[in-house]
């Protein structure tokens, strides 16, 4: 996504199940960016035993570095076909934000972004519902607002 007429990335996490588990917006793609959406992704988590990813030398090199610095053994797996369900799930955002043509500010766009993924997690029924029936999306909206 542009802003300012610049691309941005968009680091995403999701889990087998293709629940949403962390993201990131950063101005560049590179290992700093990539280490600190791993740190991001692990503080909140916990410790993967395993991250399958495309060819991005800038995350490998971030999962190599973490393993060394922190001498943790996360098992890096290559995959195209296995992280398509990162790529699915990245649709929703990006029909989203494609009609926009960009942002102004990164501010601007990290609100809209942090915004979109909520309403797909209510969507997705990843949010837990806080009695014995499940809640429909709204419910779960109104109770997040409240």
């Amino acid at each position: 996504m542009k802003i300012k007429g610049k691309w941005a990335y968009l680091y995403r996490a999701v889990d087998k199940e293709g629940h949403t588990i962390d993201f990131l917006l950063t101005p560049n793609r590179d290992r700093d960016a990539a280490e600190a959406f791993l740190r991001k992704a692990i503080r909140t988590q916990g410790l993967p035993e395993k991250i399958t990813i495309d060819r991005s030398g800038a995350t490998t090199a971030a999962i190599k570095r973490y393993n060394k610095t922190h001498k943790t053994a996360i098992v890096i797996r290559h995959s195209k076909y296995l992280n398509n369900i990162v790529e699915q799930d990245h649709r929703a955002v990006k029909r989203l934000t494609r009609p926009m043509l960009g942002f102004k500010s990164f501010w601007a766009a990290r609100c809209t972004i942090a915004g979109m993924e909520v309403m797909h997690a209510i969507r997705k029924g990843q949010l837990g519902s806080t009695g014995t029936t499940p809640q429909t999306p709204a419910e779960q909206f109104y109770t997040l607002a409240a």
